[in-house]
């Protein structure tokens, strides 16, 4: 009795692993070594030239774009930074967003019960990179990206919108302060 009920919370166990794998989000950047960003203080976009993702939900989808801009926006003003037009900027802003489609194998084995998470997850994950270009040089001195299952948000454009302020927000919490 007490192994078989041991049994059924490691299969639970097993199980949040598997939802919490799919529902996780992976946050990166790469910092350009002996920048000095208290330097910048002002931004601009740069032009739009959508990156055809592959999925019409995102392919030229203005309220996509609109989210991405508008969360960005709030991270670099949280930061200290102006967005100017016109003007020469500090940075110059550029986001690319994907979608690929990925499995999940884990999950709890069929023997400790059935249920419609269990073997493997086929799920569309979405990637959401932004780079910031000194405007002066031309290189790009940081880059940041988030990662995290989109299944179920890119439908539902309140919670994509959500999504996208999460990502972006995370992303912005590996940007430096000061010199490197």
């Amino acid at each position: 009795m007490r192994s078989s009920r041991l049994v059924a919370v490691a299969g639970a166990l097993a199980l949040a692993a598997g939802a919490a794998a799919c529902a996780g989000i992976r946050v990166n950047a790469y910092v350009q070594r002996g920048v000095d960003f208290a330097d910048y203080r002002t931004y601009t976009w740069a032009p739009v030239e959508q990156l055809a993702t592959g999925d019409p939900r995102l392919d030229n989808n203005e309220f996509f774009q609109a989210s991405v801009q508008a969360a960005v926006e709030k991270a670099l003003t949280a930061r200290g930074l102006e967005k100017v037009q016109p003007g020469p900027p500090d940075l110059v802003v550029h986001y690319h967003a994907s979608v690929t489609q990925q499995v999940d194998v884990g999950g709890a084995d069929e023997r400790y019960g059935s249920c419609d998470l269990c073997g493997p997850a086929v799920f569309d994950a979405g990637t959401l990179t932004l780079d910031l270009v000194d405007a002066r040089t031309n290189r790009l001195v940081w880059r940041g990206w988030a990662e995290r299952s989109i299944e179920g948000t890119i439908d539902n454009q309140q919670w994509l919108e959500r999504q996208i302020g999460d990502s972006v927000a995370r992303i912005f919490g590996k940007f430096p302060i000061g010199r490197l």
